[in-house]
């Protein structure tokens, strides 16, 4: 996959869209991951620059972040990728930001990666971005999802077209190498289905 080389994400800009609730490990990780691989991730919020998020480890309270970035001042074209992570709180407080679902709808419509996981996909309800897509989810958004068109299966890693979708945080490996190979093939190429 080509992963060996540190810089293969170099100049490669992917904002991370969440507020208050966010499942902790599923910020850090991919960011880890992708910043490991030379992208640049900036934390982008409905909330200011500068206010921070306060995340949370399953029910329990973890780390606080920054914003970077707050989603009015953020457009899709600054970005190669936007990554959703889940959290229950997370996407439900996104799910009420005009601006953020805007920005989630804009990056759809100008057809770069959308990575989510877990809760992360219920905000693709709102973005009006799931109608006939192949997604995977939490198990408690499978209803939301089949109700918004879209199809869902239960799988550890689903890619259709540039939405990648994962289940929970045991899937995040899938879910980064999914977004990884994403943003490391050439536009107008088919990578080719994953599941």
């Amino acid at each position: 996959m080509g992963q060996n080389n540190g810089l293969a994400l170099s100049g490669k800009r992917v904002a991370a869209l969440m507020t208050d609730g966010v499942e902790q490990i599923e910020y850090t990780e991919p960011r880890k991951f992708l910043e490991a691989h030379g992208a640049r991730v900036v934390l982008v919020s409905p909330k200011e620059k500068g206010n921070e998020i306060q995340a949370y480890n399953h029910l329990a309270l973890g780390d606080r972040f920054k914003v970077e970035m707050d989603v009015r001042d953020a457009r899709p074209i600054e970005f190669d990728a936007l990554l959703l992570p889940g959290g229950v709180a997370n996407p439900d407080r996104l799910r009420l930001s005009t601006e953020a679902i805007t920005f989630i709808r804009e990056f759809a419509r100008e057809d770069k990666p959308i990575a989510a996981i877990c809760h992360g996909p219920w905000s693709l309800i709102d973005a009006d971005i799931v109608k006939a897509k192949h997604v995977t989810s939490w198990p408690s958004l499978r209803q939301d999802l089949l109700n918004a068109g879209a199809e869902w299966t239960d799988d550890e890693v689903v890619v259709d077209g540039k939405l990648v979708t994962s289940r929970k945080p045991d899937d995040l490996p899938a879910f980064n190498n999914a977004l990884y190979k994403e943003l490391t093939t050439p536009p107008g190429t088919d990578p080719g289905p994953t599941s």
